[in-house]
């Protein structure tokens, strides 16, 4: 049988987003409650070393990072708490959320916080070496490579604006793409390709990494399937994956609007939904940005802006 608890502000997720709102909440006496997800601390406990946060002028360890945000949020009373948000019913207020499959929450505000996860190739490699030279952020992490060689995968415009983005900072960059052509647009392949250190290897396939002390370099082949297939191998210090992310909005799509990557929409450049006291914080609603940075600054805005819905009531 299930149990039900009644809150007045539930906050699902754990990153930057969701420990930020978790902060400002529970400063304005909304006794949050969050559940940090199947990450807790989100995608920059994935991160070594972080430089570009205010306030850390030697740099901070990802993992570090959110536990500081977690030990902020609890010592003003936060309630965080291990578990996943299941199943979700927003028909009407207060909004009842399901958390592993068997306890209720009843809540007068909810701050969705689920971020998104970067899409990989599915290599063995990708695990091995992450956080030694595998990145899905060339913001986040194109600094380490000054006057190194590294490899961007993909063909949109992401994984250009990412190799334009290294090819100020690396020695030389490698844009593999699996087709024979870019899907970026006009604009962005004409920088690309007028970019002297940006060699783009079309139709070549990456299908694994190596090195003693992290990523050395990268096994590709051309055409991948075909009979005339060639492998090559390319020298790189760093591998970036700019083939996307996937939001993690499942549980939420039957209730809210998404855009047509799956990302949650908002009114306005604010943390709203179209729901009343539903509010979306963080990379789950952000294709743009997705830096810790602007996730912290959306979760502060849910706060507010669940304190202020509270007020009106």
């Amino acid at each position: 049988m299930n149990t039900l608890e009644k809150v007045k502000c539930l906050i699902i997720g754990s990153g930057p987003a969701g420990y930020t709102a978790a902060i400002y909440a529970s400063r304005a006496n909304l006794n949050p409650v969050l559940y940090e997800g199947i990450q807790p601390g989100g995608q920059l406990t994935q991160t070594t070393d972080i430089e570009n946060f205010p306030g850390y002028p030697d740099g901070i360890n990802g993992m570090a990072m959110m536990e500081d945000f977690r030990k902020q949020a609890a010592r003003f009373g936060a309630d965080i708490r291990a578990g996943i948000a299941t199943k979700a019913d927003l028909s009407a207020s207060p909004y009842k959320i399901t958390i592993d499959g068997e306890k209720v929450i009843e809540t007068e505000t909810l701050i969705i916080a689920t971020g998104a996860t970067a899409k990989y190739l599915g290599l063995a490699d990708e695990k091995k070496y992450a956080g030694m030279g595998v990145s899905a952020c060339a913001t986040c992490d194109g600094f380490f490579y000054r006057k190194k060689t590294v490899a961007v995968v993909g063909g949109g415009d992401t994984a250009c604006e990412e190799a334009l983005y290294l090819a100020t900072l690396a020695k030389q960059v490698y844009l593999i793409v699996r087709k024979p052509f870019l899907r970026a647009s006009k604009i962005m392949q004409e920088k690309v390709f007028n970019t002297p250190n940006i060699t783009v290897l079309f139709e070549h396939n990456a299908v694994g990494l190596f090195g003693d002390n992290g990523v050395e370099g990268a096994h590709l082949v051309r055409r991948k399937g075909e009979p005339d297939e060639a492998a090559v191998d390319i020298d790189i210090d760093g591998f970036f994956l700019a083939i996307g992310h996937s939001p993690n909005t499942e549980v939420f799509k039957e209730w809210l609007a998404t855009d047509s990557s799956g990302y949650l929409v908002t009114e306005n450049g604010t943390p709203r939904t179209a729901i009343p006291g539903v509010f979306a914080a963080g990379d789950v609603a952000d294709p743009v940005y997705r830096q810790a940075i602007t996730a912290a600054a959306s979760g502060c805005k849910a706060a507010i802006e669940a304190e202020r819905y509270l007020l009106n009531k």
